[in-house]
C-alpha cells in the first residue's frame, strides 16, 4: 500500500508526459494536412506572408534607428567616457533588438490572425469537415468575428508583452537566466501560442477567450505539447511563415481532443 501514492504519482506523470507529446505531434499532423492540400496551404501563407513583411520592415527600421533609441534609453551615460558609453550603448543597442524579437515572436501570431481571420476561418472549417463537423455549430458574421478577433488579439498581445519583458530582463542573470529562464519562456510562450490559435475553432462553438483558458487548462500538457512545439519551430527564420497554416490546423485538432470530439478517420478524404 505504500507504494499506491508513488504509483498513482508516476503514473499521472506518465498521462501528462504521453499528452505533452501528443499535442506536440499534432502540429506535425497540421502540417501532414497542409502539405496534402494546396488550397489549405495557399490560404494560410498569404497572411502569414502579409504579416512577415510588415514585421521584416519594423525590423529593419528599429535596426536604422537602433543607434538613436540606444542613445535615448541610456541618456545616463552621456557624461561618461567615449568607451564606457559606446560600449553600453552596444549592449542596449543589443538588447533592444533581442526584446524586439521575442516580443515579435510572442506577438507575431495575433497579429497574422487578425490579419488573415477569414482565411483561417476557412482552414480551421475544413478541418473540422474532414472529421466529422462540430455538433451545434455557432454561426459568426464576418465583421463580429473580426471584431472579436480584434479584441482578443490585443488582450493576448498585451498578455505577451507583459510577460515577455521581464523573462528577457530575467535571461540577463547569470546561469539561471540561461538556463531556467529559456524554459519558462518556452512554456510561457508556448501557453500563449495555445490561446491564440484555438480561438478561431472555440468561436465556432460560441465560446470566448476566457472559455479558452477554462477548458485548455483541464488538458494543460496536451496545450502546452502543442504551444511548446509552434513557439520552438516559430523562433527558426521564417517558421512562423511557413508554418502558420499547420498551426491553424494543428490547433483546430487540439480543438477537438479539448472537447472529445474524433480526431482520425477511417479513410482518407480529400480537404
Amino acid at each position: 500500500m505504500t507504494d499506491s501514492p508513488l504509483r498513482a504519482a508516476a503514473q499521472q506523470t506518465g498521462g501528462a508526459a504521453r499528452d505533452f507529446f501528443t499535442g506536440a505531434g499534432l502540429l506535425g499532423r497540421g502540417l501532414g494536412l497542409v502539405l496534402a492540400s494546396p488550397r489549405l496551404l495557399g490560404l494560410g501563407l498569404l497572411p502569414a506572408l502579409l504579416a512577415g513583411v510588415l514585421y521584416t520592415g519594423a525590423l529593419f527600421a528599429l535596426i536604422a534607428f537602433v543607434g538613436d533609441l540606444a542613445a535615448a534609453v541610456t541618456w545616463f551615460a552621456d557624461g561618461w567616457s567615449t568607451v564606457w558609453r559606446d560600449l553600453i550603448r552596444v549592449v542596449a543597442g543589443a538588447a533592444l533588438i533581442g526584446l524586439s524579437g521575442l516580443l515579435g515572436v510572442l506577438t507575431f501570431t495575433a497579429v497574422t490572425l487578425l490579419i488573415g481571420d477569414p482565411f483561417y476561418e476557412k482552414i480551421s472549417g475544413l478541418v473540422e469537415r474532414r472529421y466529422g463537423g462540430v455538433p451545434d455549430e455557432v454561426e459568426v458574421r464576418l465583421l463580429h468575428s473580426l471584431r472579436r478577433s480584434l479584441t482578443d488579439s490585443l488582450r493576448l498581445i498585451g498578455l505577451s508583452i507583459a510577460f515577455g519583458i521581464p523573462l528577457f530582463l530575467a535571461g540577463f542573470i547569470p546561469v539561471v537566466g540561461q538556463t531556467v529562464i529559456p524554459v519558462i519562456g518556452a512554456a510561457v510562450g508556448g501557453w500563449l501560442l495555445a490561446l491564440e490559435l484555438t480561438g478561431v475553432p472555440f468561436e465556432r462553438r460560441g465560446k470566448r477567450l476566457k472559455h479558452r483558458r477554462e477548458e485548455l487548462r483541464k488538458r494543460r500538457p496536451l496545450a502546452l505539447g502543442f504551444g511548446v512545439a509552434v513557439f520552438l519551430c516559430f523562433l527558426i527564420p521564417l517558421g512562423a511563415v511557413l508554418l502558420m497554416p499547420a498551426a491553424v490546423a494543428g490547433s483546430t485538432l487540439l480543438s477537438r481532443k479539448v472537447f472529445g470530439l474524433p480526431t482520425s478517420i477511417e479513410r482518407v478524404a480529400s480537404i
